[in-house]
Order: structure tokens, then C-alpha cells, then sequence
């Protein structure tokens, strides 16, 4: 956007981060063809003056000087779970994260190129159980319905939408326990592919006018 990293991102990580040179600033500066945004979840957040994370961690999270919670002070959930324990469902956010970036950047054409829900890889659920994902058709009705009013009545420049995932598969950070599918992969049958409910939802949602 501007060439060079924000001010707050250099005070915090130092002499870590790489130079630009003027050519290459110069180079960077609103070169982007769109922002890509990988969307799930939201938490809330507040400034760590005391540098919590920084004692404790050693990596982009402590960079950030920001303490992340799922949970309000009085300790509700910003909303319901889905299977990871990092993933609340908290449609809301999308449509926050969308003007954010509005107002944030000049509202720049903008893609989501992931968002999506898992289940649980149980294997005591029959197949035609597992296909019923009822709880993954609200997940994307209910995001795609804020998405839409950060367009319509927003204004926010969003210009696609891509779901993860068509097919269950390795997470990286979860590996089969985890499935986000709109396909069910069944992985101990030579990787046969059944679709879940959200498959006819999205084909109807798809072809709606």
C-alpha cells in the first residue's frame, strides 16, 4: 500500500525486518492487484502494554503486542465453536474486517480467498451422518449474508469469494482430525469423495437469482 512497513510494525520488531531501498519502495507502493483475506473467526483484542506476549512467546504473535481472546472479561464466547479450538463463529466480523480494510486502505478491490468451518474426524459417525453439516450451511449463509451488506450497503470493493475447502484433507495444523470439506473424503476407502448437505445449499445458492 505505502511502499514501506508500518511505523508500529518497525518500533516492534527492529532490526529483524529488511530495508527497502527508495527504488524499491518506490516499486512496492500500490502495486497489488487485490488484497486476498483468509477470513474464520474473530476474537477480541487489547493493546498488551505490559508485553505479556513478548515474555512469553518468541515469534509474529508476540510482534504483534496484542492479547487475542475468544472469550469477553466476564467469560462468555464471542460466539459458538466449531471443531478447532481456534474457530468461533462470529459472522459479524466479516463485515467489520471488510470496512476495516475500507477505511483502513482506500478501499482497495478485495478477495476472500478462504473461509470455512470443520468438523470433528470422528470415526464412530456413520457417513451418511457426517454428511449432514447443517452447522456448516448456517456457517456460510450467515457469513456470506454480512459479506453482502458490507457490499450493498457499505460500499466495501469485494470481488470474489472462495470457500475452503472443496475436499476434506490434511490441515496443516490438525492434519485428518480435522474436516472442512464441503466434500466428505473418506479416507480409509480408497479416498471416495460423498458430498455433504452444503453441497446442494451452495448449488441452490449458486443458481438463486
Amino acid at each position: 500500500m505505502y511502499g514501506d512497513y508500518p511505523k508500529s510494525l518497525k518500533d516492534g520488531v527492529g532490526s529483524r525486518l529488511p530495508n527497502f531501498t527508495r527504488d524499491e519502495s518506490a516499486l512496492l507502493k500500490g502495486s497489488l492487484d487485490f488484497v486476498g483475506i483468509n477470513h474464520y473467526t474473530t476474537f477480541y483484542a487489547e493493546y498488551d502494554a505490559n508485553n505479556l506476549t513478548g515474555m512469553l512467546l518468541n515469534d509474529s504473535l508476540a510482534d504483534s503486542r496484542a492479547i487475542t481472546l475468544p472469550f469477553s472479561k466476564d467469560g462468555q464466547p464471542i460466539g459458538d465453536r466449531a471443531n478447532s479450538i481456534w474457530l468461533y463463529i462470529v459472522p459479524r466480523g466479516m463485515r467489520s474486517l471488510m470496512n476495516y480494510i475500507k477505511q483502513k486502505y482506500g478501499n482497495p478491490p478485495i478477495i476472500i480467498t478462504e473461509n470455512g468451518m470443520d468438523d470433528a474426524n470422528n470415526p464412530f459417525i456413520p457417513i451418511k451422518d457426517a454428511l449432514k453439516d447443517e452447522k456448516r450451511i448456517k456457517y456460510h449463509n450467515d457469513y456470506l449474508q454480512s459479506l453482502l451488506a458490507s457490499i450493498k450497503e457499505d460500499g466495501c470493493n469485494v470481488k470474489g469469494y472462495f470457500v475452503w475447502s472443496l475436499l476434506d484433507n490434511w490441515e496443516w495444523g490438525a492434519g485428518f482430525t480435522s474436516r472442512f470439506g464441503l466434500f466428505f473424503v473418506d479416507y480409509k476407502d480408497k479416498l471416495k469423495r460423498y458430498p455433504k448437505n452444503s453441497v446442494q445449499w451452495f448449488k441452490n445458492f449458486l443458481n438463486s437469482p
